[in-house]
């Protein structure tokens, strides 16, 4: 029917469907997807412009380094949406093949003996690093192993020492490579956990004072880690006493000045700055981008660490806080180490700047945390909906009923005549 005017009556009016006027919500984490782009965006960017040199003296193909990233963050971005939409509840059937195929990668990589830079940490021509996937697998594994003995943790002989053993066979496999820098941040990341998983205060003591005590026999015993803090403790004195690789990267930043001299015309990466596209990235960050551009990267990874943290508090579970907690850590954890390095805060460790530096195994792993981490947020914002609506639901009916009254049947509207 209709009115005079020719306008529908109020009863004829077309309604939308309820799924239309909900809208769609993807349930992600916006700051951080935000945060997380725009460190791959300009990681590319930066990879592209420090790398064509040192893939062509290496490679005799200048954009060799720039094409392989760009693989890598393909496979990255689809592991990424695929543990988007995968319950992080399935990682405690899947922590244990995990960490056995670790091991067993990292023995491989013992026994192939692939020789890069003093070092054996790759297989597969280099393309492969198995030490940077024991980082992501040591916070999965041990959240669901801390999570399942939650109850337990206080008990040494089930909280402590298991976790001492798991620790080091890991840290023993990757210290032989040597790879010091991910053997020093799997032990933070096992000690994180074990003290949010709720362990007590005097094994988490104990804990630390035993891993300082076997650092420091390690670092003496061990020719790289003697190296590093022999190298490291002058340039504390005066920079120009300071590593030879410390001492170009503080050249490229003092050329780089404020905001820097331009992308892709850094001088440092073309006359001696050791690998440029890989861990001294940040230092020709700082000279094609200057102090401003080095502060945006700061402020990115503050934003990773503030929403994981916050994906953490907001957790349907200790499993998820735990994840969320260890993930993030681990990724800032890695890029204050890069970052602290350049500048002299830390001795050398030979990392990779998360989702900047040019790196696949790093890059893969960095983007399947994120994809947990988004994971956890989906099913946090998930059970709150769901939670509001059966609190909704419950205040309804009290509303509704709590007076022992029946609703009553409502009387037929009187239908609107065209005038």
């Amino acid at each position: 029917m209709f009115s005079a005017t020719g306008t529908p009556t109020v009863n004829e009016r077309p309604t939308r469907p309820a799924s239309r006027r909900r809208g769609v919500r993807l349930k992600l984490d916006l700051p951080l997807l935000v945060a997380s782009v725009s460190l791959l965006v300009f990681g590319i960017l930066m990879v592209y412009s420090a790398s064509w040199d040192y893939s062509y003296q290496h490679y005799q193909n200048a954009a060799f380094m720039f094409q392989r990233q760009l693989i890598w963050l393909g496979l990255g971005l689809i592991v990424a949406v695929a543990l988007t939409v995968v319950d992080y509840h399935a990682w405690q059937k899947l922590a244990v093949p995990a960490m056995a195929f670790t091991v067993i990668l990292l023995i491989v990589v013992l026994l192939v003996n692939e020789v890069r830079n003093n070092a054996v940490r790759t297989l597969i021509g280099g393309s492969v690093q198995p030490s940077e996937l024991a980082k992501i697998v040591t916070v999965l594994y041990l959240s669901v192993w801390l999570y399942a003995r939650k109850d337990q943790l206080k008990d040494v002989n089930l909280g402590l020492f298991p976790l001492s053993v798991i620790l080091g066979v890991l840290g023993g496999l990757i210290i032989v490579q040597p790879d010091l820098s991910a053997v020093v941040t799997i032990f933070i990341l096992g000690g994180t956990l074990f003290f949010l998983a709720g362990a007590d205060l005097r094994q988490i003591f104990l804990l630390v004072v035993v891993a300082l005590l076997v650092g420091a026999v390690v670092v003496q015993l061990n020719p790289t880690g003697n190296e590093r803090i022999s190298a490291y403790l002058p340039g504390l004195r005066d920079p120009l006493s300071a590593h030879y690789h410390v001492r170009r990267s503080l050249e490229a930043f003092s050329n780089g000045g404020w905001f820097g001299v331009g992308i892709g015309k850094s001088e440092t990466k073309l006359t001696g700055l050791p690998v440029p596209p890989t861990d001294s990235i940040y230092a020709v960050v700082g000279e094609e981008t200057g102090v401003f551009g080095a502060a945006i990267l700061l402020v990115l990874y503050t934003v990773v660490l503030w929403r994981g943290l916050l994906i953490a508090r907001r957790a349907p579970d200790g499993l998820g806080t735990l994840m969320a907690s260890g993930l993030t850590l681990w990724i800032v954890w890695e890029a204050f180490i890069n970052m602290a390095v350049m500048v002299n805060m830390l001795p050398f460790a030979g990392n990779a700047l998360p989702l900047i530096s040019a790196g696949g195994s790093n890059l893969l792993v960095t983007l399947a945390s994120i994809g947990i981490l988004m994971n956890i947020s989906r099913l946090s914002i998930q059970t709150q909906e769901e939670d509001g609506r059966l609190f909704n639901s419950v205040v309804d009916l009290r509303r509704r009923y709590g007076r022992r009254r029946v609703s009553r049947a409502e009387r037929a509207e009187k239908p609107v005549r065209a005038r």
